[in-house]
């Protein structure tokens, strides 16, 4: 567990962030922006003089942890790790203030002139875009031609940007855009693994207040062998995600690339599980897990749909 100087504990941030996340799950992007940031979860890691709360990026796990298991719609994951990367800047205070939107295209480059798989990038002000020097730049998207890909998400689709005329509005060098990636990676598999906390914790509940024949669904063997399951690998994907935020015995920071993959599969199984569980109520708005399905499955789309656990596996193979 971390703890800094002052007391503060990342456990503590999940406790304040319930209820500004279930407030801005309602409202519009831009609404929804104020409340998140005026409750301080856009700007935890920023730097105190953007108007943040300068703490490291372990603090933002738990908040976005909770913003996956409520469901929240808005790219407050992206908004974190992107106020952190432009500390010291008006881009940054501009974002944990609420006042602009930003996402990442973590697919394309500006060399490619097309980049891809920007979460809720048709709601934003900047999209940030890798080049081909392993830097990044980060677009005005009154300037990109965007086109909307609903295969995975109708509702909330992914983007697909045309960069020819796009208007740069600053960059990241490499050291910096490797710093972001790493602390994207590591949200990511928290707000995956929130998902999948949400669905679990909704599925333990219905299971326990079904009943059939005279006893509650939770009461048979299988549903418990499958509930137990479920909860194994959700609790080793948050023991991973722990374990990838501490440096290692050479005080070396890890690769968050294997705890990601892992929790991005894990979280798909548990979800796809508790939606079966619910039978056909899980696709209702009654009980609307597929909203959780489909945020992890663009996730896992964006960072290659099973690309990062190949090229873990190739790295290690290469390594023996």
């Amino acid at each position: 567990m971390t703890m800094r100087d002052d007391g503060l504990k990342p456990e503590e941030f999940a406790q304040a962030a319930v209820a500004p996340i279930d407030d801005a799950k309602s409202r519009s992007p831009r609404e929804a922006a104020r409340v998140l940031a005026e409750a301080g979860l856009m700007g935890v890691c920023a730097c105190e003089d953007d108007g943040g709360l300068g703490l490291d990026i372990d603090f933002a796990v738990p908040i976005v942890h909770a913003a996956g298991k409520q469901q929240l719609r808005f790219p407050l994951l992206e908004q974190i790790a992107l106020a952190k990367a432009f500390g010291g800047t008006e881009i940054a205070a501009s974002l944990a203030g609420g006042e602009k939107l930003a996402t990442v295209a973590l697919q394309g480059g500006m060399e490619l002139g097309v980049a891809g798989h920007a979460r809720q990038a048709n709601e934003c002000d900047w999209v940030l875009v890798a080049d081909a020097k392993g830097c990044a730049a980060l677009v005005d998207m009154s300037t990109a031609s965007c086109e909307t890909d609903a295969a995975l998400d109708p509702e909330c689709p992914q983007v697909w940007l045309t960069l020819v005329s796009a208007r740069v509005v600053a960059t990241l060098d490499a050291d910096a855009f490797s710093g972001l990636r790493r602390d994207l990676q590591v949200l990511a598999a928290a707000f995956a693994n929130g998902a999948a906390d949400g669905a679990l914790e909704t599925a333990a509940a219905y299971m326990s207040t079904r009943v059939q024949f005279g006893r509650p669904l939770s009461a048979k063997q299988a549903v418990r062998h499958l509930l137990a399951r479920m909860k194994l690998v959700q609790e080793a994907s948050a023991a991973a995600i722990r374990r990838s935020i501490a440096t290692d015995e050479y005080e070396t920071a890890r690769d968050v690339r294997s705890a990601l993959a892992g929790t991005l599969a894990n979280a798909a199984f548990v979800i796809e599980k508790a939606i079966h569980l619910h039978g056909g109520m899980g696709f209702t708005w009654e009980v609307p897990l597929h909203y959780s399905l489909r945020e992890v499955r663009k996730l896992d789309a964006s960072f290659g749909a099973g690309g990062l656990a190949r090229e873990v596996g190739r790295e290690f193979i290469a390594a023996l």
